[in-house]
């Protein structure tokens, strides 16, 4: 063969990658309508809605079921992205739990757990999820188990006649992704506050951002309580405040209806917010997702740094975005071995501080008689 007689070139693919945002706003939706029309949604499988005027249309012309509530209270909010899994309807409730839990039937997912297959049988992933007006114990204790899976927040309700029942049932659960709300509206459907829910979580992620809580931002389409709400704005001392401090989310009436409280059900500190719970499912799918690209690449220090670029980028967006405080990637040495190492194992540690919602405000307010000290001069 000829010595080649030129330039030749290689083209380098070494440097950090940028990491896309994930959408967060998509609502996964649990619902019976048996009078739906069943080509546009079989049973026990994730539908694809982008236009819920067109999933309003089809719930037929005498609509049973939870599916044409839900919708018309989520579309009172939003028009959103959704995953539907529609479940036969029973009269018998213990029956009717088991199909909206599901199972696993052949190798594919019934009822709830359908949502587990949305993205792959449809390119997206459901981040909030509801059953609304089916939200049981059990219902939400599954829903739950496949939160953490789907990295996505459950709204359910907290199911109580007064706000000490709904307290006692809140304390059964102990789940950073579940936020409990209590009462609901005086709406027909028993699951009207928590589609809104779902609803306003949706367009909140879309106008404001993620890292901003459900809490404190009105809500369109209800007229009343099922159950009144006493609030004071300066005094924790009424039914808002004991509920808040018991990390229920309730609603209450304040230039509109508007959701109150920031918290989720955590059992630790670090997740009590929903802001904290919702930065970090974001970050880890945000941040795996970017470095897909560097998997199985050749394992040497310049990988390493660009891996480092990669996240320590993304901090810094999303910091300038103010969705973050702030946040770093570093490699340590102490985490990784020379063994580990040549076996390809790596390991890259990162930290960052979500944004806390301004829940609690301190006004110091005093009486003084120094103002008076220029009368003199303004009578002159």
């Amino acid at each position: 063969m000829p010595t080649q007689h030129g330039i030749k070139v290689n083209e380098l693919t070494t440097g950090a990658r940028p990491i896309a945002a994930i959408a967060t706003a998509v609502i996964g939706l649990v619902v019976t309508c048996d009078t739906a029309d069943a080509d546009a949604f079989p049973l026990d499988t994730p539908v694809l809605v982008t236009n819920i005027r067109d999933a309003q249309s089809l719930v037929g012309a005498e609509p049973t079921g939870t599916m044409k509530p839900a919708l018309d209270a989520i579309a009172d909010q939003v028009s959103p992205i959704l995953i539907i899994v529609r479940v036969a309807e029973d009269v018998d409730p213990d029956a009717q739990d088991l199909l909206v839990i599901g199972d696993i039937v052949d190798g594919k997912g019934t009822g709830m757990k359908a949502l587990l297959e949305a993205q792959s049988t449809t390119g997206i992933r459901p981040r909030i999820l509801g059953a609304p007006g089916l939200d049981t114990l059990d219902v939400t204790t599954e829903a739950v188990t496949i939160a953490k899976k789907l990295r996505a927040m459950v709204y359910a309700r907290a199911i109580g006649v007064d706000a000490a029942a709904a307290l006692v049932y809140k304390a059964g659960f102990s789940a950073r992704e579940l936020m409990l709300i209590w009462p609901g509206t005086d709406d027909a459907f028993t699951g009207d506050a928590v589609a809104r829910a779902l609803g306003l979580r949706s367009r909140i992620d879309e106008q404001q951002g993620w890292n901003k809580t459900l809490s404190n931002v009105a809500m369109d389409g209800v007229t009343g309580l099922e159950k009144p709400v006493d609030f004071d704005l300066v005094d924790d001392s009424t039914t808002a405040g004991t509920l808040n401090a018991g990390n229920v989310t309730t609603i209450i009436r304040q230039n509109g209806y508007r959701f109150w409280g920031n918290r989720t059900c955590s059992d630790t500190p670090e997740f009590e917010f929903e802001s904290a719970v919702r930065t970090s499912q974001v970050l880890q799918d945000e941040i795996a997702q970017g470095l897909f690209t560097f998997i199985d690449m050749p394992l040497n220090a310049q990988l390493v740094r660009d891996m480092l670029e990669t996240i320590n980028g993304r901090f810094r967006s999303l910091k300038a975005q103010g969705l973050i405080i702030d946040g770093v990637a570093e490699y340590r040495g102490e985490n990784n071995s020379s063994v580990d190492l040549a076996a390809g194992k790596l390991v890259i540690d990162y930290e960052f501080t979500p944004t806390a919602p301004m829940e609690h405000l301190t006004l110091n307010q005093r009486i003084t008689d120094r103002y008076y000290g220029n009368l003199a001069e303004l009578l002159a």
